[in-house]
Protein backbone atom coordinates (compact mmCIF):
# COMPACT_ATOMS: atom_id res chain seq x y z
CA UNK A 1 0.00 0.00 0.00
CA UNK A 2 1.44 3.36 -1.00
CA UNK A 3 2.07 6.22 1.41
CA UNK A 4 -0.55 8.32 -0.39
CA UNK A 5 -3.16 5.59 0.05
CA UNK A 6 -2.39 5.37 3.77
CA UNK A 7 -2.66 9.14 4.13
CA UNK A 8 -5.96 9.19 2.25
CA UNK A 9 -7.34 6.42 4.48
CA UNK A 10 -6.39 8.40 7.58
CA UNK A 11 -7.82 11.64 6.16
CA UNK A 12 -11.01 9.76 5.33
CA UNK A 13 -11.36 8.63 8.94
CA UNK A 14 -10.66 12.15 10.18
CA UNK A 15 -13.55 13.49 8.10
CA UNK A 16 -15.81 10.86 9.66
CA UNK A 17 -14.73 11.76 13.20
CA UNK A 18 -15.04 15.52 12.63
CA UNK A 19 -18.49 14.98 11.14
CA UNK A 20 -19.56 13.00 14.19
CA UNK A 21 -18.26 15.72 16.52
CA UNK A 22 -20.17 18.40 14.62
CA UNK A 23 -23.34 16.32 14.74
CA UNK A 24 -22.94 15.74 18.48
CA UNK A 25 -22.51 19.48 19.07
CA UNK A 26 -25.51 20.28 16.89
CA UNK A 27 -27.73 17.92 18.87
CA UNK A 28 -26.87 19.53 22.22
CA UNK A 29 -30.22 20.18 23.94
CA UNK A 30 -28.74 23.17 25.81
CA UNK A 31 -28.24 25.14 22.58
CA UNK A 32 -30.96 27.76 22.05
CA UNK A 33 -32.94 28.10 18.87
CA UNK A 34 -35.43 26.11 16.91
CA UNK A 35 -35.19 23.71 14.03
CA UNK A 36 -33.69 26.32 11.72
CA UNK A 37 -30.72 26.94 13.98
CA UNK A 38 -30.28 23.22 14.53
CA UNK A 39 -30.20 22.70 10.76
CA UNK A 40 -27.45 25.32 10.47
CA UNK A 41 -25.46 23.58 13.19
CA UNK A 42 -25.95 20.20 11.47
CA UNK A 43 -24.66 21.44 8.10
CA UNK A 44 -20.90 21.16 8.86
CA UNK A 45 -21.36 17.64 10.18
CA UNK A 46 -23.35 16.59 7.15
CA UNK A 47 -20.72 18.17 4.88
CA UNK A 48 -17.86 16.31 6.58
CA UNK A 49 -19.71 13.01 6.46
CA UNK A 50 -20.50 13.58 2.77
CA UNK A 51 -16.82 14.18 2.02
CA UNK A 52 -15.98 11.02 4.01
CA UNK A 53 -18.54 9.01 2.02
CA UNK A 54 -17.24 10.00 -1.42
CA UNK A 55 -13.60 9.72 -0.38
CA UNK A 56 -14.30 6.23 0.98
CA UNK A 57 -16.03 5.27 -2.28
CA UNK A 58 -12.96 6.45 -4.20
CA UNK A 59 -10.70 4.37 -1.99
CA UNK A 60 -12.95 1.33 -2.44
CA UNK A 61 -12.74 1.76 -6.19
CA UNK A 62 -8.94 1.85 -6.32
CA UNK A 63 -7.75 -0.32 -3.44
CA UNK A 64 -8.46 -3.76 -2.07
CA UNK A 65 -11.02 -3.79 0.72
CA UNK A 66 -8.79 -6.01 2.85
CA UNK A 67 -6.14 -3.26 2.79
CA UNK A 68 -8.30 -0.25 3.57
CA UNK A 69 -10.92 -1.66 5.91
CA UNK A 70 -8.53 -1.95 8.89
CA UNK A 71 -8.36 1.85 8.84
CA UNK A 72 -12.00 1.84 9.98
CA UNK A 73 -10.51 0.74 13.29
CA UNK A 74 -8.91 4.18 13.63
CA UNK A 75 -12.33 5.72 14.09
CA UNK A 76 -12.91 4.67 17.74
CA UNK A 77 -9.55 5.81 19.17
CA UNK A 78 -9.57 9.08 17.23
CA UNK A 79 -13.19 9.72 18.22
CA UNK A 80 -12.50 9.01 21.91
CA UNK A 81 -9.50 11.37 21.88
CA UNK A 82 -11.41 14.06 20.00
CA UNK A 83 -14.41 13.76 22.34
CA UNK A 84 -12.09 14.21 25.29
CA UNK A 85 -10.39 17.25 23.78
CA UNK A 86 -13.25 19.04 22.02
CA UNK A 87 -16.32 17.90 23.95
CA UNK A 88 -14.56 17.71 27.35
CA UNK A 89 -15.69 14.12 27.88
CA UNK A 90 -13.83 12.10 30.52
CA UNK A 91 -11.65 9.20 29.39
CA UNK A 92 -11.53 6.12 31.59
CA UNK A 93 -8.27 4.15 31.88
CA UNK A 94 -9.94 1.27 30.05
CA UNK A 95 -10.57 3.63 27.11
CA UNK A 96 -6.85 4.41 26.92
CA UNK A 97 -6.01 0.71 27.02
CA UNK A 98 -8.58 -0.07 24.34
CA UNK A 99 -7.26 2.68 22.07
CA UNK A 100 -3.74 1.31 22.43
CA UNK A 101 -4.83 -2.23 21.59
CA UNK A 102 -6.82 -1.05 18.56
CA UNK A 103 -3.86 0.97 17.28
CA UNK A 104 -1.47 -1.98 17.67
CA UNK A 105 -3.95 -4.20 15.83
CA UNK A 106 -4.23 -1.76 12.93
CA UNK A 107 -0.45 -1.55 12.63
CA UNK A 108 -0.21 -5.37 12.60
CA UNK A 109 -2.94 -5.81 10.00
CA UNK A 110 -1.85 -3.06 7.62
CA UNK A 111 1.79 -4.10 7.86
CA UNK A 112 1.06 -7.56 6.50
Amino acid sequence: MSTLAIILCIVCQLFLVVGQLFLKRAMDPKKPGGWGRMALRLAPGIACMTIWFFLWLGLLERLELSHIFPFEGLNPPILVLAAGVFLKEKLAPSAWLGMGLITVGIVLVTGS
